[in-house]
Formats: C-alpha cells, structure tokens, sequence
C-alpha cells in the first residue's frame, strides 16, 4: 500500500485540469504519443466542444521514483457547480488533490468551495499554478491569493502550463512525496465507496470503487449496503485507458465491478460495497440521494414519438443517474415528461444529448424548482409544476427552496452585481475583499429566480470575470402566487408558473406581449390575458384578419352597411367558437429568454 497513490483534480471550469491531466498521463507513460487527443479524459464530444468535464473520470498511471514504482489513482472531477455531489464522492474516494489555478485569473467561486470540501475530509492540497506560458498571467498576485486561501507557503506551489508541459515532474514528485499512501487493514471486512458509474450497453453497468478496507476477488459474493441488493462480482479489475481484469483488489485500490446490473437506480454514487457474508459494521459516511434542483417538462414536438423520448431518456439516464423523470401530459402539448435537473447547465446538456445522441426533437417547458405547500389540514405536499397546485382554499401557505450564493468578482462591479441579486429578492449577508481588488459576496436568495437568465446577465454585467457558486439552504415561506395564461378564456397549462406575487404584474405583461408578436393572426380576435385565479392583471389582443364587407356599398343608406357587419360579426363568433390556437414553438422559447 505504501506505493499507491490517490488523488483528484480540483479546479474551477476551464482553469486547464483536463489538459494538466493529458500531461500527467503522456509523462508516466499511460498514452502514447500516437493515441493522444486534447482532453483524452473527456470522452462525450459535447465535453471537448465546450470544455468543460460533465463526468467524473479515473485513470490509474505507474511512475518510477527513486528507484521504486509507485501506483498513482487520477479521479477527474467535473468543475461546474452543478455537479457538485459527483466531485465531493471523488473527494471523499482520495488522499490528497492538486488545486489548479489559472494564472491569468486567479481563484474562482467553484474553486473555493470544491477546496473547501477537500478540507473537510483533510486531503494533503498541492496548489498549482496553471497557463503560465501566457503572456497574460499575473504569478505574483494569484500566488498571494492562493497563500492567503490555503495557509501554504510560497515555495510550494508549483508553477506549470498543461500546454507546454512545464513543472510535469515536479507534479509527479510532489504526488509522491505530499500526499499520504491510503490507510486501511486488507484482512478487515470490505468496505468500498462508488463514486461512479458508466453504462455499457454489452455488459450492463460499471461501478467504480475505492477501497477502504478489506480485499475483493473475482466471483465473491458483494452487496450495496444503499440499496440492500446482493450481486456476484463477475470482473473486478483496474482503469487504463480501457479496463485491464485483475483477480482481487485490495485496501487502496481503486477499481471497476461488473455484476450484470442493466438498471442504473441499483448503483448509487456514494454508496458502500461490502461482502455479503461478512458484512462491514458501517457504511461510509456522506451517502445520500441526488437531489434535483430544477425541474421541466420535455416533450415529443410530434406526439408519435412519445414511445421513442420514453426510451432515450431511460437509456441517457443509464449514462446520468442524477437526472429523474415521471410521465406527465398536458392540455397544450399532449403527452410527455416532468423531468428533474441538477441546474440550468445540466439542463441545456440533457436537451443537447437528447439530439445528438438520439436525434430526438423536443420541447421544454419554462424550467421552475420545487415548492412546498403546507395545506390547512396540515400536510406537506411537494409541488414540481404549477397544475399539481391544490386549490387555493386548502393552501395555509407555500415555501420555495433558498440557497447562499456566493460570488466572486472584481471591486469595479460590486455595485452592479448588488443590485442584481437585491432585484431578485436577495439578501446581502457578507462582503470580503480577498485582495485589494477581488471581493466575495455571499447572498441568501431564492433558489427560483436564480433559474432563468440570472447567470447569464451577471456574467454580462461583470464583463465575464464574476464567477458564482451556489448550494441549498432550506426552504422559507414566500408569497407565491400561480400566474395562468389564457388565450380567448382557454388556459394553457405549459405557460402557468409560480411566481412572487411583486413580480407577477411585470411578468404577466411582458409574456402576453411576447405572445402578442408571435402568435400569427387569425379570422377572429385573440385575446391573451394573464391571471391569477379569476383576476386578469394583463391583455393584448391579436386582431382579426378582416374582410371589407363593406366595399360593395357606396353611398346608399347606412342600414345596408350595418346589416353586412352584423352578418360578418355573427360569423367571427361562431368561428371564435370552433377555432383552436396553436401556439408556436417558439412562444415556448420566447418566454425562457425574456429579458
């Protein structure tokens, strides 16, 4: 044991840790010159187009140093906040990390509470200072910054750029020589962590494990202490570039399991392996169950192909378990999903592989997160889409989910960045400047106005050097009212949301604008309203495509004019009675992007 080595990469999105990765494994040897892509880790093209790891990855590498080979475990983990869970798993999976920082950047708001994470668990943190080849890269004031975070001493973090291979062997050496070899007894029961899982379609799912105590051979007898299941292990062995069998894996190891599981609920990040007849006393602790943060329905743009979203998102699921969907239809747009996404980013990549992967056209539903409605019998009902409201007598009242938002940016933009988070009810609760010119600014805020163009504008107003983290913080009572909108008296279900009762009137006005220009003109008068319950708070009217009944009629008694009008009035009514809108694909998009 005292030759292995394990460790992971943490760092904020796009700081070069898939590159720095590349490095390490060109170094020991693992790839050949041949084999090399950019970003080999990352094997989605979805992740290389826009550079950024979606999921966690291990590799194990041999390195020779002072005359003995030593084993080292990389767990690659994504930098976005909304895989967070995944990173903290292969945090918890390790000995020690190397913090990247991006040298013409500095530290960043993921970079700081993925940090943070590792120090609770007191992993040994070699900081790295990354790109610096640019000629943009400021060593002096990132070191200082990276000094006051962590405590370290100057000397000790290593200079280095993923591109032209500087300061590689000083990473390998200080692997070796920082970072503790795992503890753990072999011969005690076995206990090992999941903290990934990938999905073959031959061989049905992959768990990979770290263990912590005990060994595991080729066809023993294993359960999942999660999820109570027992299963035999067909093929155990270590992660190369591909998979290479070994016949047992012991305290230190980390490894792959295949026990012929096709259903990806059964495998659970987070969860503890241990053996069927001796089983471990405890399980490791920080289990728990992927909770969704934001929540929208996906639908088929043509209702054949319900049966067809059915099965690709089943099988993306097998590749994601943090995604979740129940079947749910609706009036507007028939027969589809309520699906439930780690955040907005997770989202736009489900959408994303739904059409590459499966060539899947779909329609999404305005994103919203879940409420909690406390009815006047006393019972707590979890709501994830405004139809499942119950009646507005039952209601005593509702709770949304908060969170603390913490953002870090330059001393210019403070002021702009402050009044975007107070116009979406937030509440300032800290401000530290962490040098003379970057300054972190902690919110607590509601979790449902960061869901639609919050980081988008903040990005803008902060010409792109704010960066922004999030996690949960409870759920507050709110004064929440459902905004429906109607169009001529009929309602269309996918554009009811809940919403804050100061911020209803604005809303309800801008959609029905929106609306306005985009739904095409009929031979009758459409009337968009918004509403709350039974009060309307806004209207537009599409005006009718008229036919001048009156031309024939010049001069004569005004009688036979109003006779033609009465007679075309009679007959717009009984076409407004018949005639259904259709309300365009874009209107749907239209109200995700109102500014």
């Amino acid at each position: 044991m005292k030759y292995i080595r394990n460790f992971c990469i943490i760092a904020h999105i796009d700081h070069g840790k898939s590159t720095v990765a590349d490095r390490l494994l060109i170094k020991t040897g693992t790839l050949d010159e041949r084999d090399f892509k950019d970003q080999v880790l990352d094997s989605m093209d979805l992740e290389r187009e826009r550079g950024i790891t979606i999921k966690s990855h291990a590799i194990q590498m041999k390195y020779e140093y002072q005359g003995a080979m030593y084993r080292l475990n990389l767990i690659d983990t994504p930098g976005h906040v909304d895989f967070s869970y995944e990173v903290s798993r292969s945090i918890a999976a390790c000995e020690g990390a190397l913090l990247i920082v991006d040298a013409t950047q500095g530290i960043q708001a993921q970079t700081i509470s993925n940090l943070y994470q590792a120090l609770d668990h007191d992993l040994e943190i070699i900081p790295i200072l990354n790109k610096m080849d640019m000629d943009s890269a400021m060593p002096d004031d990132v070191k200082d910054q990276i000094v006051d975070l962590v405590g370290c001493k100057r000397e000790e973090i290593i200079e280095a750029s993923g591109k032209t291979g500087l300061g590689v062997d000083l990473i390998l050496e200080s692997i070796i020589e920082r970072i503790p070899p795992p503890t753990g007894d072999p011969e005690a029961p076995l206990q090992a962590l999941i903290f990934d899982s990938v999905f073959n379609s031959f061989r049905g799912i992959f768990a990979y494990f770290r263990i912590f105590n005990g060994t595991i051979r080729t066809g023993e007898h294993v359960k999942f202490v999660a999820t109570g299941r027992a299963y035999d292990a067909d093929e155990i062995g270590v992660l190369k570039m591909g998979t290479e069998p070994r016949d047992e894996l012991s305290a230190g190891d980390v490894g792959y399991i295949i026990s012929g599981i096709k259903n990806s609920p059964e495998v659970k990040v987070g969860d503890t392996i241990t053996h069927v007849d001796r089983p471990c006393e405890k399980a490791i602790s920080g289990f728990e169950d992927v909770k969704p943060m934001v929540f929208a329905g996906i639908y088929p743009v043509d209702a054949d192909d319900y049966e067809d979203l059915r099965a690709s998102i089943e099988k993306l699921q097998l590749n994601d378990a943090s995604l979740t969907f129940v079947p749910e239809s609706s009036a507007a747009l028939g027969f589809g999903f309520r699906c439930g996404f780690l955040g907005l980013l997770h989202m736009e990549i489900v959408q994303e592989r739904l059409d590459r992967e499966f060539d899947m056209d779909v329609i999404t539903t305005v994103p919203n997160v879940s409420f909690r409605v406390l009815t006047t019998r006393k019972e707590i009902i979890e709501v994830h889409n405004p139809s499942g409201l119950p009646a507005i007598t039952s209601i005593d009242h509702i709770e949304e989910p908060f969170i603390w938002a913490q953002v870090i940016s330059k001393a210019e933009f403070v002021g702009p960045i402050m009044k975007l988070c107070l116009d979406k009810r937030g509440i300032l609760k800290n401000q530290i400047y962490l040098t003379s010119n970057r300054v972190e600014l902690t919110f607590e805020m509601p979790l449902a106005e960061i869901v639609f163009d919050f980081y988008d504008r903040l990005k803008s107003i902060s010409k792109g050097y704010a960066s922004f983290d999030y996690h949960p913080h409870g759920y507050q009572k709110a004064d929440l009212v459902k905004l429906d909108i109607l169009l001529n008296g009929e309602m269309v279900d996918a554009l009811s949301t809940l919403i804050h009762r100061d911020n209803a009137y604005d809303f309800g006005r801008r959609i029905c604008v929106k609306l306005k220009e985009l739904i095409p003109r009929q031979q009758y008068e459409v009337a968009i309203q918004a509403a709350i319950g039974s009060k309307v708070i806004a209207r537009e009217t599409v005006k009718a495509v008229r036919k001048d009944v009156t031309a024939k009629c010049y001069g004569g008694d005004i009688t036979r004019k109003r006779k033609l009008l009465e007679k075309q009035k009679k007959g717009k009514k009984r076409m407004r009675q018949v005639g259904n809108i259709e309300v365009p694909q874009s209107a749907f998009l239209a109200v995700l992007k109102l500014d």
